[in-house]
């Protein structure tokens, strides 16, 4: 097991004569592949959510990432008052709000797994 470790390890040095530098460059495009196929869409999706979240108004129909349906009565920093029933309001951090009423959702629901 020792010495096929130790032949791909001696497989990423540099031959002889060549640039130490051209040790790098496989770990650069791993770094390059991770930042666009990972990194970057994620990136795209919190700004799309974050632009949803700054667009919400009074009297927009939303509905939670929990699944209860209401109507944003008061927006203020970083909560909003949602009545869900007649005279029936309740206080929720914006970050639980999961998208308008019939459509589909921006932010996707947390799954809890233990």
């Amino acid at each position: 097991m020792t010495l096929a470790v130790g032949s791909v390890f001696a497989m990423g040095g540099a031959p002889d004569g060549g640039s130490p530098w051209l040790q790098l460059v496989p770990f650069v495009l791993v770094l390059g592949i991770f930042y666009f196929i990972i990194l970057l869409p994620m990136k795209k999706k919190q700004a799309k959510v974050q632009e949803f979240l700054n667009g919400l108004k009074v009297g927009d129909k939303i509905v939670t990432t929990g699944g209860i349906y209401g109507q944003v009565t008061r927006l203020s920093g970083d909560s909003v008052q949602v009545q869900i029933a007649d005279k029936v309001r309740i206080e929720i951090a914006k970050a639980a709000i999961g998208g308008y009423q019939g459509q589909p959702p921006v932010v996707e629901p947390q799954s809890t797994s233990a």
